[in-house]
């Protein structure tokens, strides 16, 4: 079986993780919505989200927002990528036929006590020039090709 992803060894503070685009639909607001279980007429009611809330459409909820966050950096570790803690703070809504732009660069990398290997990352998303969540977060990584953190179990994972 071939390793796919990184290592902690191959990982520097300062290194920018590539961009991440998409381009968001009614569809994809609304499904966000379902697949979270908000049934808020806002996240998928166009009139409701004009006439009520007063903004210009229906809008990608919170869980959907932190699931983008997440497929980013497990896209960008690959599979043995172990997502420990996520923060973020939305901004801005995020609405149909806009793309959505993912950006991050490593801000540490390290082992703990327990031999784990982490990497803490700072990470935006915007719109156009408007910065419209910013998150940071720690994944556990490979410390070498042998290593999967998902395999850590009870005083080896410590997030």
């Amino acid at each position: 079986m071939s390793f796919d992803g990184i290592t902690l060894e191959g990982v520097r503070a300062g290194d920018a993780l590539p961009e991440l685009s998409v381009e968001v639909s009614p569809t994809t607001v609304v499904l966000g919505a379902l697949a979270s279980r908000d049934w808020r007429p806002m996240h998928h009611d166009k009139d409701f989200a004009q006439n009520r809330n007063g903004t210009k459409h229906v809008f990608v909820n919170t869980p959907h927002n932190a699931a983008y966050f997440e497929r980013y950096i497990t896209d960008w570790t690959g599979p043995r990528g172990r997502l420990g803690r996520i923060r973020f703070r939305m901004k801005d809504s995020v609405f149909p036929d806009d793309t959505m732009v993912f950006h991050g660069e490593v801000t540490d990398v390290r082992k703990d006590d327990a031999g784990c290997g982490w990497v803490d990352l700072a990470l935006r998303l915007t719109v156009g020039d408007k910065t419209t969540t910013e998150c940071t977060a720690s994944v556990a990584v490979p410390v070498g090709e042998d290593d999967n953190p998902w395999a850590r179990r009870g005083d080896d994972w410590q997030p």
